[in-house]
């Protein structure tokens, strides 16, 4: 039985229109500086070379020598203004209101009505993870030139380098990184792998090292990059992880863990304690490669039993939730309550994560920690089936708990209570510039 449900995502790209409104662009002739071989020919944008930390770089090295570029600020942040400023985005997400929820956890809300406007239906299903790619859906090779920022790959030498007019080289497919058009914070960007060879929407040991590259590149706690699923809220079957700054910690960085075992690699693998959406968290690894793999490895354990999921990359890429869920089969099925689906809200990885995206100013003016609880309860699994799929995850990545030696019995010594040291908690949250620290 093919699940449907009546959801519309939010545009991530200026170009994202209708199929008639595609069909008569097509008609009259492209004219949009896009990346498809009418327009790909000749065209340059900036080339960021980031430093290879994948072989006998431990996650945790400390590198001294200095970047020619600060990633973030610099960079990023830099080129992202610079499309705010010639008004690329389809509102201003600065002027959206945002406020923490009074409460043990901290849940961010804001009130972002933007996101609910000019939207269409859902171009695939919702129910299998696995779909083949679709040019004649959107895809990022239909965005504008002008929402690019730059090109992010691999240094040709043992240091950063930065190539501020770099042409865009068709035969290596290179990893870009663009603006969402519809932004849910300050600075939020798309970090889309080898974006010319149309890869679906599914995670691989390469695309994932990469994004950790880009966790590592930023050194900054407040950059987070997210990815979701099909069936887990992602809008594109186009390859793409999401990122943005918010300069407070998330409520899911701030629940304790228990460690379940620790992998031959050093990657440590924890169950979250105490938080509304059960999920593993991965930390530690000998190599930044190592911890790449064993996530990478378990998130295409889920893919391949057909298991929405999302991931968060926190702590500049040191520390890897990995959440699988099932809110749209519960929509499917009927059994998620009128009351939460009125406010349409569609839990992805930053909701999850403790970010509340609301589109009406009700929810927003009556947020609670309990109401954020109640909606991202919906999204987890029972214990029963988490239990299943955590067997299935240390199967794929050939782990025991029964038989590894570094298996935790439960004891309280591998119960961490204690939550990362707390970042700053900021009061004028409706203030972005402060959205990012000097």
């Amino acid at each position: 039985m093919m699940l449907k449900i009546k959801r519309v995502p939010t545009l991530v790209s200026n170009f994202q229109k209708d199929e008639a409104d595609e069909i008569g662009a097509r008609g009259a002739g492209c004219g949009r500086n896009c990346l498809r071989n009418c327009c790909l020919p000749g065209s340059k944008l900036p080339l960021y070379g980031f430093k290879n930390l994948s072989y006998g770089k431990s996650v945790a090295a400390d590198e001294t020598k200095e970047s020619p570029i600060d990633f973030l600020e610099s960079l990023v942040l830099g080129e992202w203004e610079d499309r705010q400023q010639k008004g690329l985005f389809r509102y201003d997400v600065t002027a959206c209101e945002t406020k923490v929820i009074p409460g043990e956890y901290g849940f961010v809300a804001q009130l972002n009505e933007g996101r609910h406007l000019k939207k269409r239906p859902t171009e695939f299903r919702v129910d299998k993870v696995l779909q083949p790619f679709d040019g004649s859906k959107f895809n990022f090779t239909k965005v504008g030139q002008e929402e690019l920022l730059f090109q992010f790959e691999a240094s040709e030498e043992d240091e950063v380098q930065l190539y501020p007019d770099a042409p865009i080289d068709p035969e290596k497919s290179p990893s870009v990184v663009a603006i969402n058009v519809s932004p849910i914070e300050y600075g939020h960007v798309l970090l889309i792998p080898k974006v010319l060879e149309c890869l679906p929407q599914r995670i691989d040991r390469d695309s994932f090292l990469l994004a950790l590259h880009m966790a590592a590149e930023a050194a900054n706690p407040y950059f987070r990059l997210g990815y979701n699923s099909l069936g887990a809220f992602a809008t594109i079957n186009h390859l793409h992880f999401q990122a943005y700054f918010l300069a407070v910690q998330f409520p899911i960085e701030k629940a304790p863990t228990q460690k379940i075992t620790v992998t031959d690699a050093g990657v440590k693998i924890s169950e979250m304690l105490n938080y509304p959406v059960r999920g593993l968290v991965f930390e530690g690894g000998n190599t930044l490669e190592d911890l790449a793999n064993v996530v990478s490895d378990s998130c295409i354990c889920l893919q391949e039993n057909n298991i929405p999921y999302n991931v968060l990359i926190s702590d500049s890429g040191k520390r890897i939730f990995l959440l699988p869920q099932c809110y749209a089969e519960k929509q499917a099925l009927g059994e998620v309550s009128a009351e939460l689906l009125d406010t349409q809200v569609n839990p992805a990885v930053w909701e999850i994560s403790g970010h509340m995206v609301l589109k009406r100013k009700e929810d927003y003016e009556g947020a609670t920690e309990a109401n954020a609880w109640r909606l991202l309860a919906e999204v987890s699994l029972s214990e029963a089936r988490f239990q299943e799929v955590t067997a299935l995850i240390f199967e794929a990545i050939s782990l025991s708990v029964e038989e590894n030696e570094n298996a935790t019995d439960g004891s309280p010594e591998d119960l961490d209570v204690t939550p990362p040291q707390p970042m700053e908690e900021i009061d004028g949250l409706n203030t972005h510039s402060t959205m990012v620290p000097a």
